[in-house]
């Protein structure tokens, strides 16, 4: 049986990680595999370590397009692959990968998820989940301090200089795209039990198409 691609993408710190997981609560464990896009950063080894924090991630120049949506028609297709993991402190690709198996739901997330044309093309649900451009700050502000060891002052010019101009460049004109938005400032048990009953619907007509 083909998997249900569910896409979720919106801005940084808009809340998509929150949206994945309540999915993911509703859904048994081992029929859903979550992939992040972020582990699909085009490798920067080839530059000093100076020149890679320089580099604007919030292009979609900056990611591997090609690759992602290679191995998404794998395992919609039953087959396993060997997905790269992206280490955000060296701005690298890690020498170790992980083995992502099919099932019956494969969810993607990230900021530019819905960017590649290919990729909607392939997904059964497209989500956008975005929020107060403030609260998207604050939240990035610590996630970048805590999880990815940046300054202050990095994380703050960054935003200004990308993050920011990028979200109304590339970002946030993907949810014309989308099938669900899902503004996070609220709660948003209501959009999780849409999808839920989607994703349901579509299971059981393939499960009779079989």
């Amino acid at each position: 049986m083909k998997s249900v691609l569910i896409v979720v993408a919106g801005g940084t710190a808009s809340g998509k990680t929150t949206v994945v997981k309540k999915i993911h609560e509703r859904l048994k464990s081992k029929d859903v595999q979550v992939i992040n896009f972020d582990d699909y950063y085009k490798d920067l080894s080839y530059l000093p370590i100076e020149m890679r924090a320089k580099v604007n991630f919030d292009h979609p120049d900056s990611l591997d397009n090609d690759l992602l949506f290679s191995q998404l028609k794998e395992l919609i297709n039953g087959n396993e692959i060997e997905k790269p993991l992206y280490d955000f402190k060296t701005h690298t690709r890690k020498k170790e990968t992980e083995i992502i198996k099919p099932s019956k739901v494969i969810i993607v997330e990230g900021i530019l998820s819905l960017y590649d044309k290919r990729i909607r093309d392939i997904a059964n649900i497209k989500i956008f989940v975005e929020s107060d451009d403030d609260i998207r700050f604050i939240r990035r502000l610590r996630r970048d301090m805590t999880e990815r060891g940046r300054s202050l002052d990095s994380v703050i010019d960054q935003y200004l200089t990308t993050v920011k101009p990028m979200y109304y460049e590339f970002i946030k004109p993907t949810k014309r795209y989308a099938d669900i938005i899902i503004p996070n400032d609220n709660n948003h048990e209501v959009a999780v039990d849409i999808v839920m009953a989607k994703v349901k619907e579509i299971i059981n007509k393939k499960e009779e198409n079989k």
